[in-house]
């Protein structure tokens, strides 16, 4: 795999720094600084204020940081030190290339590599290109092919607003608004050729030729190029295309997907990258297939349904969602407006094309579906967890009537988390403790972590309850800030100091608002809910987070009333709190600080789900819906209850929503009544500590710690799609990280 290291960008960072200090511009430019909490204390060190206001990028930092400041540190020899290790330890790791991918699929090259397109990438909160679990599962996907040294390189879009920020007013109601990212201060570099002028692809959009410009993100050993079209040459509507994240109608949507898959495919051949797979993570980059098509036809002179098979050798597919909305489709005269220039490239006609993009062949009515061009024109597609998998299975088994439902070629591949992003350092530490210090690199070895038990009970706790603590002094601040922007009353303002109580029984509940997510669930019996909060001997309390899409107003109504019911009565306002601007940042505190975190979907339109995952590294139990990822992780004893964590409601698929919330809201009620807060509230008078909780922290864990993080997934990826056939038990996976 090659690796192109920073060279304008950091080296005019480097001008500004003091010699000692030279290394820190390279590492800024690095997200490789993001994945430890030593390489991230050593940017916080420089200026927490301003850490905090340049939202925890380096580059901003740095660039604006005062020169009597980095003066100071030049000349402060444990500093010196700091940078000195860091830098040392960043360049091992970059120059690694005996790997576990070089070991297991030599075949995969850096000359030939895997080409992971995506419409969101969350890396990092500094890098606010992403919306929720889609750009999560992103990120951690090119993290992990890093430390395993796959030879991968994302595509996606570099947006000048990204996903909107959230306010909520004083009535509960989501207000939405943006902010510009300023690219020139962000761990990012304008890709350019020897002249220095920015290397461009162009397309037709419209009959408008648009030109797109490519930004690169370095990401460990992996380059993520990004696409933007904010150029001065380009037609005022079409600066816009990569304007927001999900964000206009339709036409914006078709445009910006005609600009990640063609403009994507595009931009590889300018920069002289030639994939042996095409990876398209959702259906949003379905039109890389068809360039890929066009240019494979160009080479060999061959016709489209010629060149089709080996096109799909090329691609393959996987696909997040059940949820019928979340996969796009396009009319007829959308489509025409948009490719009526390019379809006689491919030698089709109107008719022709249209059937690509057809569930039923041969239907004039059918309107073009990017999931199922992702489905026609890839060799393997795969669900995100195996009940999604069967679930797609069902869904897509329209488009392939001659085959039993069951060999519907939809595979699974389950979804993990990047434990190395997530794991709080203070877990992170006891790890090292218990499991040696290269625990990080064998972290899918079950029998490493089955040494939880070795862990004293004590050791465990007092780290959890240091987390809930800077859990409730982040929410207390953003509270806080919330209601002085608001303009509230002084007395309400300073009441936020007293939100939430660490030795309190704590929930979590952060995700995309969103009728099928079933925030409201816990409101479902109000007087119920009621007692369980405010119970004097032993109280429950709850964070809720996440976003509604601006257009979803039934998803902002559900997060009004669960402000509202938090309002209503004096009890509530302490203990159910709705932290507002959900971000990276914020998932990270709630993941590591919560006691329960709850999941509530309306089965089987959860496809894997990851947040739960994330809770499991630091302790953290999971309530939720037998849904995703969760049919797999869930786990019981001999007596039929659960011993990782608890299940909520039957495992029944019904139509009838209105009674499978009632069913559901009935089992949460009666789990937290009868077995969650008796347990939690269950302690030891010789220790003061609840073992039997403690002991379910542990299962959690231990059991779903090895099978649902991104090293394993990605691990599956190499062996059942990019290069099928590699036994994996006959090379333990393990990742390059401590060198």
């Amino acid at each position: 795999m090659v690796i192109e290291n920073y060279t304008k960008a950091s080296q005019q960072l480097r001008e500004k720094l003091p010699l000692p200090l030279k290394p820190l511009a390279e590492i800024a430019y690095n997200y490789w600084w993001s994945w430890t909490t030593e390489r991230i204390s050593l940017f916080r060190n420089i200026d927490p204020e301003a850490w905090q206001q340049w939202n925890h990028n380096p580059v901003a930092l740095l660039q604006f940081v005062s020169l009597e400041r980095l003066s100071q540190l030049a000349n402060d020899p444990d500093y010196m030190k700091r940078v000195k290790a860091v830098s040392e330890q960043f360049h091992r790791y970059m120059a690694i290339r005996d790997t576990w991918a070089s070991r297991v699929a030599p075949q995969i090259t850096g000359d030939r590599p895997v080409v992971y397109f995506c419409a969101e990438f969350g890396i990092h909160e500094s890098l606010p290109i992403y919306s929720g679990g889609l750009g999560m599962l992103a990120g951690d996907h090119l993290k992990s092919a890093s430390d395993l040294g796959v030879p991968l390189i994302g595509i996606g879009l570099m947006y000048r607003q990204g996903y909107f920020r959230q306010r909520i007013n004083g009535h509960g109601w989501q207000e939405d608004y943006y902010v510009d990212n300023i690219f020139e201060q962000m761990p990012l570099e304008l890709i350019t050729d020897a002249d220095g002028q920015p290397i461009t692809v162009e397309l037709e959009i419209r009959n408008r030729v648009v030109k797109i410009q490519i930004w690169r993100v370095q990401v460990g050993r992996v380059s993520l190029y990004l696409l933007d079209t904010d150029r001065h040459d380009n037609d005022p509507l079409d600066r816009w295309l990569t304007g927001h994240l999900y964000g206009g109608n339709q036409d914006t949507r078709i445009a910006q997907e005609v600009v990640l898959g063609i403009g994507g495919v595009r931009a590889l051949e300018a920069l002289g990258i030639n994939p042996a797979i095409c990876h398209l993570n959702e259906g949003h980059a379905a039109f890389c297939t068809l360039e890929v098509a066009r240019l494979e036809m160009q080479r060999t002179g061959k016709s489209f349904y010629d060149v089709e098979q080996s096109v799909r050798e090329r691609c393959v597919f996987t696909t997040h969602t059940p949820v019928p909305a979340g996969h796009d489709v396009f009319s007829g005269d959308l489509i025409e407006s948009y490719f009526s220039h390019y379809w006689p490239t491919l030698g089709l006609t109107q008719e022709q094309f249209m059937a690509v993009g057809a569930r039923r062949l041969g239907d004039p009515w059918e309107p073009f579906g990017m999931t199922v061009l992702a489905l026609r024109m890839c060799r393997t597609a795969n669900g995100v967890s195996a009940l999604h998998g069967e679930v797609s299975r069902k869904m897509w088994h329209i488009m392939y009537p001659d085959r039993p439902m069951e060999e519907v070629p939809i595979g699974h591949i389950t979804n993990g988390v990047h434990q190395r992003t997530w794991t709080a350092p203070l877990l992170s530490d006891l790890y090292a403790q218990y499991f040696g210090e290269d625990w990080s690199n064998r972290i899918a070895d079950p029998q490493m972590w089955a040494k939880v038990d070795d862990i004293p009970d004590e050791e465990l706790w007092w780290r959890h309850q240091l987390l809930k603590e800077r859990l409730i002094a982040h929410t207390r601040t953003k509270i806080k800030r919330a209601r002085q922007q608001r303009g509230e009353n002084p007395q309400w303002v300073d009441a936020a100091d007293r939100i939430l109580d660490p030795n309190v029984l704590t929930i979590g509940f952060a995700r995309r608002f969103s009728t099928y997510k079933r925030g409201y669930l816990l409101m479902h019996d109000l007087e119920r809910s009621l007692r369980l909060f405010s119970n004097p001997e032993r109280p429950v309390q709850i964070v809720f987070a996440g976003k509604a899409h601006p257009a979803d107003e039934q998803g902002k109504r559900i997060l009004q009333r669960i402000y509202e019911w938090s309002q209503q009565h004096s009890l509530l306002q302490n203990r159910v709190i709705v932290l507002p601007d959900y971000d990276m940042y914020t998932g990270r505190k709630l993941v590591q600080g919560v006691d329960v975190w709850l999941n509530t979907p309306r089965r089987p339109l959860e496809a894997s789900g990851t947040s739960g995952q994330k809770v499991c590294f630091n302790g953290g139990i999971n309530c939720s819906v037998l849904d995703g990822w969760w049919c797999e992780g869930y786990q019981t004893g001999p007596d039929g209850k659960g011993m990782n964590g608890w299940a909520i409601g039957e495992d029944a698929h019904t139509s009838d929503q209105e009674m499978q919330d009632k069913i559901d809201a009935e089992s949460l009620y009666r789990l937290l009544e009868e077995e969650i807060v008796p347990l939690y509230y269950d302690i030891d008078p010789n220790t003061g500590l609840s073992h039997g909780w403690i002991k379910m922290m542990k299962g959690s864990i231990k059991t779903n710690a090895p099978l649902f993080n991104t090293d394993r997934m990605v691990a599956d990826y190499v062996a059942k799609v990019y290069a099928p056939g590699i036994q994996l038990d006959l090379e333990p996976i393990l990742a390059s990280v401590l060198v």
